[in-house]
């Protein structure tokens, strides 16, 4: 009885599937339905989830306040970092979007 696949075939068609998934589902900032820009997830609900220093998940024992809103970092670093100039990073953060 013949084989129909080799078990090298299975493995690339397998990766191949996995590649071609991921490209799929990946997410591009556009609804995949209208093609509107969606929110990232910085701006979801308003909330600060990343750092906008680094783009990194923030944690929520490090922030600073600035013009009576918290701002949250990822490192000590990124808050000493934002304190030199915060105006330069306001854009970034969903908590000063109106």
């Amino acid at each position: 009885m013949k084989r129909l696949f080799t078990k090298f075939e299975i493995v690339i068609l397998l990766l191949a599937i996995l590649v071609i998934g991921s490209i799929v589902f990946s997410g591009c900032g556009k609804c995949r339905f209208c093609g509107k820009k969606t929110e990232t997830t910085m701006e979801m609900a308003g909330e600060q989830k990343v750092c906008p220093m680094t783009g990194m998940a923030v944690n929520k024992d490090i922030y600073t306040e600035y013009k009576g809103k918290k701002v949250y970092f990822c490192s000590q670093a990124c808050k000493a970092e934002f304190l030199k100039d915060p105006e330069k990073y306001v854009s970034k953060l969903p908590q000063f979007k109106e």
